[in-house]
């Protein structure tokens, strides 16, 4: 059966951190990485470069670094403007589910991959104050694996639904 590890991280380095590690014990397609655009506001506001994600994954994705830097979840990666939210990057599967779903937000789209709509919600709101969204759909049987590896690199509230 297919589960889903989920884990919030502070900043951009401990992101890539985190999905090196991954893809290094064997995890590739299904990583995903979800980040509010904070740059984009910011440059919109004629204040570019001073947004307080400076170290965040969305800084590095406005000012050209694409989420590429996250290693190599470009395939996938898009921009997407989620109401409520504003403007967010999302990269691997995730970005797939986030765009059918707009509407419904981030927690509507992890609805659909089994997390309920009230820990789907607290996700949400964490991205909306900057934090960084890692998942990890994933047999059950590595699901210990891929939290041990989120926590291990500094994600807060990893869980398995």
């Amino acid at each position: 059966m297919v589960k889903t590890v989920i884990g919030l991280f502070e900043t951009r380095d401990q992101a890539e951190r985190a999905v090196s590690a991954l893809r290094n014990g064997g995890f590739h397609e299904e990583i995903s990485i979800v980040a509010a655009d904070k740059g984009k506001a910011t440059r919109q506001h004629g204040n570019e470069g001073m947004g307080a994600n400076e170290g965040s994954v969305s800084s590095g994705i406005s000012t050209g670094g694409v989420i590429g830097g996250l290693a190599g979840l470009a395939m996938g990666a898009g921009a997407l403007a989620i109401p409520g939210i504003g403007p967010i990057i999302a990269a691997g599967p995730i970005a797939g589910l986030l765009s059918g779903a707009a509407t419904g937000g981030i927690a509507g789209g992890l609805i659909d991959w089994g997390i309920p709509a009230e820990r789907g919600k607290y996700y949400e709101g964490k991205v909306r104050e900057g934090k960084i969204l890692a998942s990890v759909r994933t047999d059950e049987t590595k699901i210990f694996s891929a939290a041990d590896i989120l926590r291990k690199n500094g994600a807060m509230d990893v869980e398995t639904h």
